[in-house]
């Protein structure tokens, strides 16, 4: 029998790809605590806090509008299924943590979702999760942004149509309507 045949298998681990904009993120060194473009494994057992506190925070921003611990991330797996779950908490007194739509106030948590925005003052989050099978750690991986997430990529984008003959200030749809080759 082969050492191959005799190797643990490698099991997948769940990711938090978690892409990042400030709009002074350039000039002003206050993510320098953080790698970007790197795959940070942490386990599984671990609450990851985001903040201003070097001491207590696993990742801070150098920014005084921060407070010292912001929110964190736990871990855990709901009762009836093997896929890991993220659950975010706001840690801040002094500022509300936006996920998606809803205001989480001073020590509100809640299921973070598959993927969502999260925002206070002026940093924004755009978290996506991609599953994994272990359950003794995951990974998380940071991208800075270089243009503001919520205009950018979290708006719906309204589809153009391709031909159309209506002026935009007209009350009629801008929709595409079927029409026979005979009509034009």
């Amino acid at each position: 029998m082969s050492s191959f045949e005799d190797a643990d298998t490698e099991e997948t681990v769940t990711c938090l790809k978690v892409t990042i904009y400030h709009p002074g993120q350039m000039q002003s060194g206050i993510f320098q605590s953080i790698r970007f473009y790197n795959r940070e494994k942490l386990p599984s057992s671990e609450v990851v806090k985001f903040g201003r506190n070097s001491n207590i925070c696993h990742y801070t921003f150098q920014d005084k509008q921060v407070s010292r611990i912001q929110f964190s991330f736990q871990l855990f797996k709901k009762f009836d299924s093997s896929v890991l779950s993220f659950e975010i908490k706001n840690m801040s007194k002094k500022t509300n943590l936006i996920v998606d739509s809803k205001e989480l106030g001073y020590l509100n948590k809640m299921d973070l979702p598959h993927k969502c925005m999260v925002r206070f003052g002026d940093y924004q989050f755009l978290i996506e999760k991609e599953d994994g099978e272990s359950l003794e750690v995951f990974e998380i991986l940071f991208i800075m942004s270089p243009r503001s997430l919520v205009q950018e990529n979290w708006q719906a984008q309204k589809p153009i149509p391709e031909h159309t003959s209506v002026s935009p200030c007209s009350t009629q749809s801008t929709y595409p309507t079927e029409m026979d080759e005979n009509e034009l």
